[in-house]
């Protein structure tokens, strides 16, 4: 699969076909908030996402240049990811949306899925 490259009507039409889908914004927050993360921890912080989806996500991520896909020669095969420079750099830009998003949660009173941590704890 080709990294995606147009033809964009504007700016925000060349973010928005890298970020498309519902899990990718997801994998971004996940692996800012986390640092380097192995896929069934990926998986787990993102209840209800497809193995499947998870796994197309992270290929087409990578193929932008987003996440970093790091293989090491054990066995069994560990395999870990983090976020690119221009991974980071999408994700401070979506800053201001989650912001906005917050303040949406709040006004129209929704509810808020809650984070779980590494060892179970809510936040």
């Amino acid at each position: 699969m080709a990294a995606r490259r147009g033809p964009y009507f504007c700016g925000i039409d060349a973010a928005m076909d890298v970020v498309s889908g519902k899990w990718k914004v997801l994998i971004l927050w996940e692996l800012d908030h986390h640092g380097v993360r192995r896929f069934a921890q990926l998986r787990r912080g993102l209840p209800g996402v497809s193995e499947k989806m998870l796994v197309q996500h992270l290929r087409e991520m990578e193929e932008d240049g987003l996440v970093r896909r790091e293989v090491y020669a054990e066995v069994p095969p560990k395999v870990e990811y983090s976020l690119t420079e221009r991974g980071i750099s999408l994700n401070a830009a979506l800053a201001p949306l989650g912001k906005w998003g917050g303040e949406r949660i709040r006004e129209i009173g929704a509810e808020k899925v809650p984070v779980v941590s590494e060892v179970g704890e809510q936040r």
